[in-house]
């Protein structure tokens, strides 16, 4: 892969990932120059911007990848994440006048595989699932009454987690999951993705989505537009025989946003998640000023 060193310059780009329109995606925060920044620091920095994901692109450790992506939430580090995914690829390019059509990141899910669609979008290979098989009943039995839904309602449901533990449910219209109405908390975690289709025939769109899963407080939140339950919604959508082809999924909507995710599979079965990316925010960040940092 390219031998691309780093600034070591603090810099922080915001990113734009999966918009329909211009800031109507999934923002994400892209820092560089983060190579003397610590676990405790990145997480810090991601907290203090409280955006669902903040990633550290940094030089790959390994000559098969052409940079590393560290993804922090306000709580965690993720193996993999989608719009971070996106994001922190559409930084490198930029930065580094990649124009070239495949990159590969390195990442805790290991090597990630992005290529450029014939519209020129950044599009990225579902990772393989940690855990998938069919929800058992106490799960059901939990996810239904975090819904506020019956077990009546679900057409299906399984774990479809490719790192941010996503239990997949399946309902029978976009209709039905755009009226989900959640309790204000939850006192376990979890993370819950929400798929079901459009009318037949509506040209834009082919299924809804929403995400939904609970921060540390007990409160629950929605992700605008979440690339990786894209991703695993897809592989999902197509072992069960719901999909043969690609599709677009729309998310946010009831957020008021105007995500869509563009899926597509090759011919080995794999499905690629694609979306727009563009740089609203770029400057300096300054940690100067601020003791416990060492970049």
């Amino acid at each position: 892969m390219t031998d691309v060193k780093l600034t070591p310059n603090l810099s922080l780009y915001m990113v734009d990932v999966f918009g329909g329109r211009a800031m109507d995606g999934n923002p994400v925060a892209v820092v560089t120059g983060g190579e003397g920044l610590g676990d405790d620091e990145m997480a810090r920095v991601t907290r203090w911007f409280d955006l669902s994901e903040t990633v550290f692109l940094l030089p790959a450790t390994t000559p098969d990848a052409d940079y590393q992506a560290r993804i922090f939430t306000p709580s965690r580090e993720l193996p993999f994440a989608g719009h971070p995914t996106l994001g922190v690829c559409h930084v490198f390019a930029e930065l580094f006048g990649r124009g070239g059509d495949a990159f590969v990141q390195e990442c805790g899910a290991g090597l990630v595989t992005i290529r450029r669609t014939s519209e020129g979008l950044l599009s990225f290979a579902a990772p393989p699932l940690f855990r998938s098989g069919p929800a058992s009943a106490a799960e059901l039995d939990e996810v239904v009454r975090f819904l506020g839904i019956t077990t009546d309602d679900v057409i299906d449901a399984a774990w479809i987690d490719n790192g941010p533990g996503w239990l997949g449910v399946r309902l029978a219209s976009s209709a039905e999951v755009l009226e989900l109405s959640l309790a204000g908390s939850w006192p376990s975690e979890i993370n819950v993705g929400v798929v079901g289709p459009h009318e037949t025939g509506d040209a834009e769109v082919d299924f809804e989505v929403r995400a939904f899963f609970s921060a540390p407080d007990g409160s629950i939140r929605e992700d605008p537009v979440t690339g990786s339950l894209g991703a695993s919604t897809a592989t999902w959508l197509r072992e069960s025989g719901v999909v043969d082809g690609g599709y677009v999924a729309a998310q946010g909507t009831a957020l008021g946003r105007n995500g869509r995710v563009r899926i597509s599979f090759d011919a080995e079965g794999c499905a690629w998640v694609a979306g727009e990316t563009f740089t609203h925010v770029a400057g300096s960040l300054d940690l100067g000023r601020l003791g416990g940092f060492s970049g």
